[in-house]
């Protein structure tokens, strides 16, 4: 603790007597200052012990003691120091009387106590106070390592609360809590989240202050450390963009240790969300192997070289997921189109998918690799990121966080871009899930993968789950213009045929394909008879050069119908 007049009173050399003010000795006093300048405030900064001997002052004047306390009232002046013996035999009535009534403390100096002797106390017990914050702020730095290296940012949060006397959280870049210390503070971590989000918006590194009240952290707010307390908060990162932020709480502001404990957390907490290049570069090398090996039917091998880095995920079942930019004008365009298939509008769009697809500009493929991979480290799920030219490649266990997440994010780019959100020459997203796969089939799964991605593209969505294409229907797939151009070659003879006022033939093969190849049916559906039918089909046959025995022919036949239906 910094010297208090009351330590300066109780030191043995200094033989110092209280006058008045006795119950305030608990001042600190920040500096030591003599002045005989009957207004010495202009000099002051506040906190100071004044020192005088009332050489220019008229120390019995009551009313002139009483201006001249009060004024010293008034710029914080910590106490005065009388020295007797000097002008004065002992400390004048009025100069008492007038420090009772203000309630500043003064005490008086013998004549044998030289104001240097008290300015060499107060200098070396500030000296010592910094001592001993630097060294508690050094000890501080080493639990902090400490726990940091043992028990991960959680271990660190912890033993930094211990050493603030209060609380802390960690939040991700999206803004969400990761871990609070201790458990009481998840519901006030919380509560700041918008001023988490606003802090990310500045350049960092960037700080800022929340309340400032005299809560003590964990009483009166029902213990969830919502009082009024004192939050900062801190941006962590090396780069423009912060990785993550930390919040401190305290009852008041933090003393030198303390601010020593935030800035090596700070450091800790940089070095452990900001990972090097070097080592990220190596993570993703490791990972597109292990992804290869998978492709090529060599698990065993993938596992092998995987080691722990991806926990469990391929031994469990997984999702890969494939996400590339999609031209925007095209993808406009397939919207306006429209699709029949498309999700409803209405969806639940996460506050971190919205945050950082807002923050992801043109780079909607990058945003995704971020997201995943901020949900696999907040629910303690493998993912396996691989970035694989202009296509990013996602191995992720099935029904976890990180396959919700990405979900979400796809939710958020088909808001902003069903809304005209999207403006420019940025590339839209498409993703393309495959259906849960076994360790030995990832080669399939990325089949599945990339035939959802080829038609979400197609369709103008964002997102489409392999699953969902075995659930639906196959007509919608043949909206493509190969399919149907195929359609209007296949056809053409017989519109043309058609065209001429010769029959109705593409109608009458269509009414035919739909009963099945039954005459009678498919004749009473067009109004004529069954020979007129079968006159028709073989016509039908003529023109195309194609028997309609054939079950593929007629599989063709049918798919074309439809395909040329759904142009019309």
């Amino acid at each position: 603790m910094p010297p208090t007049l009351a330590s300066l009173v109780h030191h043995s050399a200094l033989k110092l007597t209280v006058r008045a003010g006795g119950e305030r000795l608990d001042t600190p006093v920040r500096w030591v200052h003599a002045s005989e300048l009957t207004d010495p405030v202009p000099y002051m900064e506040g906190g100071e012990l004044l020192l005088i001997t009332a050489l220019k002052l008229d120390a019995e004047d009551a009313d002139a003691m009483r201006r001249y306390v009060k004024r010293l009232v008034g710029a914080g002046v910590a106490g005065l120091g009388f020295a007797v013996g000097v002008h004065y035999e002992e400390t004048p009535k009025a100069l008492v009387d007038a420090a009772e009534g203000e309630g500043l403390p003064l005490l008086e100096v013998p004549r044998r106590t030289p104001f240097l002797a008290i300015s060499k106390a107060v200098s070396a017990a500030i000296a010592a106070d910094q001592y001993r914050a630097v060294t508690a702020g050094f000890a501080a730095q080493r639990e902090l390592t400490k726990q940091a290296l043992s028990d991960g940012p959680e271990g660190l949060l912890t033993a930094l609360a211990s050493q603030v006397d209060g609380w802390a959280a960690l939040y991700d870049a999206s803004g969400a809590v990761v871990a609070t210390a201790p458990e009481w503070a998840g519901r006030r971590a919380a509560r700041i989240t918008g001023d988490v989000e606003r802090l990310r918006e500045r350049a960092a590194p960037a700080s800022s202050v929340v309340g400032g009240g005299a809560g003590d952290g964990e009483g009166g707010d029902g213990g969830d450390g919502s009082g009024e307390d004192r939050v900062e908060l801190h941006s962590l990162g090396t780069g423009r963009r912060a990785r993550a932020a930390l919040a401190v709480g305290t009852a008041a502001a933090l003393g030198t240790a303390e601010r020593y404990a935030v800035h090596s957390a700070i450091a800790l907490l940089t070095l452990t969300t900001e990972r090097s290049r070097s080592l990220y570069a190596a993570e993703q090398r490791i990972g597109a192997a292990v992804l290869r090996m998978l492709l090529a039917g060599q698990p065993d091998h993938a596992r092998g070289v995987a080691g722990d880095l991806y926990g469990g995920l391929l031994d469990a079942p997984y999702r890969m997921i494939l996400a590339e930019a999609a031209s925007a004008s095209a993808g406009r365009a397939r919207a306006r189109a429209g699709d029949a298939d498309a999700d409803g509008g209405g969806a639940t769009v996460s506050a971190e998918a919205a945050a950082v697809l807002a923050e992801a500009g043109g780079d909607l493929v990058g945003g995704l690799g971020e997201v995943v991979e901020s949900a696999a480290a907040r629910s303690g799920e493998a993912v396996l990121v691989v970035p694989d030219g202009e296509r990013l490649v996602v191995l992720a266990a099935d029904r976890g966080a990180v396959v919700a997440a990405c979900a979400q994010y796809a939710e958020a780019v088909g808001a902003a871009q069903g809304g005209g959100e999207q403006a420019g020459d940025e590339d839209e997203l498409v993703v393309g899930i495959s259906a849960p796969a076994g360790p030995i089939a990832a080669g399939a799964a990325y089949k599945q993968a990339e035939q959802a991605l080829s038609v979400a593209r197609r369709r103008g969505r964002v997102l489409v789950e392999h699953e969902d294409l075995a659930a639906g229907s196959v007509v919608p797939l043949l909206a493509d213009d190969a399919v149907r151009a195929f359609a209007d070659g296949l056809l053409r003879p017989l519109y043309e045929h058609d065209a001429t006022g010769r029959g109705d033939l593409v109608a009458s093969l269509r009414a035919w394909l739909s009963r099945h190849g039954q005459w009678d049916a498919a004749a009473a559906d067009l109004g004529v008879h069954r020979h007129t039918l079968r006159y028709r089909m073989r016509r039908v046959e003529e023109i195309l050069g194609r028997s309609l025995d054939d079950p593929d022919v007629r599989m063709e036949l049918w798919l074309a119908l439809k395909t040329t239906a759904s142009a019309e």
